[in-house]
C-alpha cells in the first residue's frame, strides 16, 4: 500500500486513505483513458471501484452563450466544434431547428446528401470511437487500421469542403455547396471497399479471448436503469430498449430507406461493442441507398432571405448584392418563437433548442447534448468493478468533453 501511495503522489494524483483502508483518488482531468479532460473521484477498496463521481467544468466552452452572439449562420461553425467526431451531424440537428423557426423547404437534392454524410459522420465516429476502445484495452493494430479507413472520409470531407474536420457544411436552407467533380466516385469506391475492413476488425477482437474477457460482463446496465437515466444511443440499444430516432421521428426522408436497428440485451461493454459494429454496416447500407436516389437539382433553398445569392450574380444583380449584404452582416430574422428538435447523432439523441426573438442573433439556444447525458450512467456501471474495467467501461460510453462542457 505505502508503495502504491507513493507512486500515486510522485505522478500528482491526489489520495486520500481512510480508516477503513479505503481510498479516495482522483483519475484525471488529464488521464488519456478519461477521453478528454473528465475528472473521476473514486472511492476504492483495493481495487474496486466503491464509488465513482464525474467532474466536468475543466473543458468549459461558453458555445451555448456565444450562440447569442453570433447571426444564424455563423452558430454553424460552433455546432462542429462541440462534438468534433461527429461535426456533420451536429450542423444537421441545428439547421434544421433553424429551418423548422424559418418554415423553409430543403430541396430533395440536399436532403438526400444530408443522409448521405450523416452517416459517413457515423462511420468516421465510430471508427475513432473503435480504434481508441481497442488502444485502451491494449491491442494497437485495431486503432492503426480504423483510423486508416477513417483517413479516406477525411479525405472526402476535405474535397468538398476544403475542411477535413470542421466543414460546416450543412447549413440552414440546404448545403454549403454542391459535391466537386470526382466526389461521387471517390465515395464510392470507399463504401465498397469498407464492409470488408469492418470484418477485419472484428477478426481482430470479436472472438479474442483477451478483448472478451476485458468486456463481457463488464459495465453492465440494465434496460429500466438505461431509461431512467435517459441513456441513449448505442449504448441504450446494447440494453435491449430499440430506440433509434431515424425510426422512430424520422427526419431527412429516413422513413424511405430500408435500413435495421441493431439491439442487444446483455448491456455490458462487449454489446456496446458489438452494436457499434453492427451499425457501421447500417450506415454503410443507407449511405449507398442515399447515392443511388440522389436527384439532380439545387442544394439550396431559393429562399433568396436565407440563400446567399451566386457569387456570379453580384455583379449583374442590385438586389443579390443587397441580399447578400443583408444577411452576411445581419443575418436572417426568422419570426418569434422557440422549437426543439432533435436528431439520432453517432452517440444518441442530440436535441437543439432555439428560441427566436426575432432578431438576427438567437435569443438563447441549448442543446441536448448525449454526451453529458449518457455519462451520469458511469457512476451505476463501474460500482464494484475494478479501475482496469473502468478504463473499458469509460470508453464505452464514448464520450466527447467537447459535448459536455458547452
Amino acid at each position: 500500500m505505502a508503495q502504491t501511495v507513493q507512486q500515486l503522489a510522485t505522478s500528482g494524483t491526489q489520495v486520500v486513505i481512510g480508516d477503513d483502508d479505503s481510498m479516495t483518488i482522483n483519475m484525471g482531468p488529464q488521464h488519456p483513458s478519461t477521453h478528454g479532460v473528465l475528472r473521476l473521484v473514486l472511492d476504492l477498496e483495493g481495487e474496486t471501484v466503491v464509488r465513482c463521481t464525474p467532474v466536468f467544468g475543466y473543458l468549459l466552452t461558453g458555445f451555448e452563450k456565444t450562440f447569442e452572439a453570433k447571426t444564424y449562420l455563423q452558430g454553424v461553425v460552433l455546432t462542429d466544434r462541440m462534438d468534433y467526431l461527429a461535426p456533420l451531424s451536429n450542423n444537421l440537428g441545428y439547421a434544421l431547428a433553424v429551418e423548422k423557426l424559418l418554415g423553409i423547404a430543403v430541396p430533395e437534392r440536399a436532403t438526400v446528401l444530408r443522409v448521405l454524410l450523416a452517416e459517413l459522420t457515423r462511420l468516421n465516429n465510430h471508427l475513432v470511437w473503435l480504434g481508441t476502445q481497442a488502444l485502451d484495452l491494449g491491442a494497437m493494430s485495431v486503432f492503426l487500421y480504423c483510423f486508416r479507413e477513417r483517413e479516406v472520409i477525411l479525405d472526402l470531407f476535405d474535397m468538398m469542403s476544403g475542411a477535413r474536420m470542421m466543414t460546416s457544411f450543412i447549413r440552414p436552407g440546404g448545403l454549403m455547396a454542391d459535391l466537386p467533380p470526382g466526389w461521387l466516385e471517390k465515395c464510392d469506391r470507399f463504401l465498397r471497399d469498407f464492409p470488408p475492413h469492418i470484418a477485419e476488425y472484428e477478426s481482430l477482437l470479436t472472438r479474442n479471448e483477451i478483448f472478451r474477457e476485458r468486456t463481457i460482463g463488464i459495465g453492465v446496465i440494465g434496460a429500466e436503469d438505461a431509461l431512467r437515466m435517459d441513456l441513449t444511443g448505442p449504448s441504450l440499444r446494447a440494453s435491449g430498449v430499440e430506440w433509434d430516432l431515424r425510426k422512430l421521428t424520422p427526419y431527412c426522408g429516413y422513413e424511405s430507406y430500408d435500413f435495421t436497428v441493431p439491439v442487444l440485451k446483455g448491456g455490458d461493454v462487449y454489446d456496446r461493442y458489438l452494436v457499434r459494429v453492427a451499425e457501421m454496416h447500417e450506415s454503410t447500407s443507407i449511405a449507398r441507398q442515399a447515392m443511388e436516389r440522389l436527384p439532380d437539382g439545387p442544394i439550396m433553398t431559393d429562399d433568396r432571405k436565407v440563400a446567399i445569392p451566386p457569387r456570379a450574380e453580384l455583379a449583374t444583380s442590385m438586389e443579390a448584392l443587397i441580399h447578400h449584404f443583408k444577411i452576411v452582416s445581419e443575418g436572417y430574422r426568422p419570426p418569434e418563437g422557440e422549437v426543439y428538435v432533435c436528431i439520432e447523432s453517432p452517440k444518441g439523441e442530440i436535441g437543439f433548442y432555439v428560441v427566436s426573438d426575432g432578431s438576427g442573433k438567437p435569443y438563447r439556444v441549448h442543446v441536448r447534448a448525449p454526451s453529458f447525458v449518457n455519462l451520469q450512467s458511469l457512476p451505476l456501471m463501474s460500482q464494484g468493478g475494478l479501475v482496469a474495467d473502468l478504463v473499458a467501461v469509460i470508453g464505452s460510453i464514448d464520450p466527447v468533453l467537447g459535448e459536455v462542457d458547452r
